[in-house]
């Protein structure tokens, strides 16, 4: 799929697009590209599924907007990586969410 915006999360869920990775540390040094740091834990809505139902029937709405910035749990989401490109997407659920920005 080319265009990641058409892309429509399935129910309880968002498609994030991850913050970039800083490539220099803190006191001004450059890391190479084969430096792997931390997961990113921020990141800005690209989509949001739909509401989603819970086992007892009540429906959860989608706690952001797209646009939005969030912060979601450090091993939240599952990757996505569209062919043909070179950046990777997350889809996470509504309840992984622990900040909106």
């Amino acid at each position: 799929m080319s265009d990641i915006k058409k892309l429509t999360p399935a129910p309880g869920y968002l498609l994030i697009e991850p913050q970039e990775e800083k490539k220099t540390t803190a006191s001004g040094i450059l890391l190479p590209d084969s430096h792997e740091g931390e997961k990113p834990q921020a990141g800005t809505v690209i989509a949001v599924g739909a509401d989603d139902l819970t086992d007892y029937g009540t429906k959860k709405t989608a706690p952001c907007k797209k646009g939005q910035k969030v912060i979601f749990k450090k091993w939240a989401g599952n990757e996505y990586k569209p062919l043909g490109q070179n950046k990777e997407y997350l889809f996470v659920k509504f309840e992984d969410l622990m900040a909106i920005l």
